[in-house]
């Protein structure tokens, strides 16, 4: 689901102290991004859609139509889905009535595999591309083609947006954008507030020199935690992120940008 993946692709964090190595633009290598732990699970039979992995789970009718989507509302607020054919089928999130995010999957002829189409609107610039997943689980007998477990196996951004993410040093912590959303928050461990208010927050610490940990939480429960570690030349930067609600792990490398190619 595309909003699942806006969260994976503005996952990029790192430090800084009064212009600490993490200072700078960092680039996100797409081909590194590795993925682990429960695959996606999706049932829709009877015109109703279900995502059986998602936390909390997703029960809605499959009529196109906007469904309330409670207990997501830190992405979107309502889902509609629309079955294309057999084999295709579209998402639309929507928050406070916005469009936030679209997304077509598509199951291959063989029932194989499954490519989604996402783009993301939630943030300052749009986010496009596709990813590809392979079937781990059978659909049931009766259900659409897209029910069934799904592993990811590769995700590619179009654009540029969603890669990149900028640190600057304020004292004692760090200025973070990532082309969606900027904020600041110190290496104290305490949470400080994404975004307008204090329903999503963050926390850093700064672990040594190299290694920074951050803490996303929404309404006081821990989401994701990543750690953030830089390699001896201060080049490249390899990030671990645990999806703490579903128990699935991404990792990735992120290069340094030369100071002329920062946005």
């Amino acid at each position: 689901m595309p909003i699942r993946l806006a969260a994976v692709l503005f996952l990029a964090a790192a430090p800084m102290l009064a212009q600490t190595r993490f200072d700078g633009t960092w680039k996100m290598k797409m081909d590194t991004l590795r993925f682990s732990g429960p695959p996606e699970e999706y049932l829709i039979a009877n015109a109703v859609y279900q995502c059986l992995s998602c936390v909390p789970k997703v029960d809605v009718k499959a009529d196109g139509t906007d469904q309330s989507a409670a207990g997501h509302e830190n992405y979107y607020d309502t889902i509609a889905v629309r079955i294309l054919n057999d084999r295709s089928v579209n998402f639309t999130f929507k928050k406070l009535g916005r469009a936030v995010a679209l997304s077509k999957e598509t199951v291959s002829p063989d029932r194989r595999t499954m490519l989604e189409e996402f783009q993301n609107l939630g943030g300052k610039e749009s986010v496009t591309g596709k990813a590809g997943f392979i079937r781990v689980g059978e659909a049931p007998a009766g259900s659409h083609t897209l029910s069934g477990k799904w592993q990811m196996r590769s995700i590619r951004n179009d654009t540029q947006a969603g890669t990149l993410t900028t640190y600057r040093s304020i004292p004692n912590g760090l200025r973070i954008s990532d082309g969606s959303d900027s904020f600041e928050a110190k290496f104290d461990g305490k949470d400080y507030p994404l975004g307008r208010d204090w329903l999503t927050t963050v926390s850093l610490t700064l672990v040594d020199e190299n290694t920074l940990e951050e803490t996303d939480k929404h309404q006081g429960e821990i989401m994701t935690v990543s750690r953030m570690t830089l390699s001896k030349d201060g080049k490249t930067m390899g990030v671990e992120s645990i999806d703490k609600q579903r128990g699935t792990t991404m990792t990735y490398t992120a290069e340094k940008l030369p100071s002329k190619a920062r946005r």
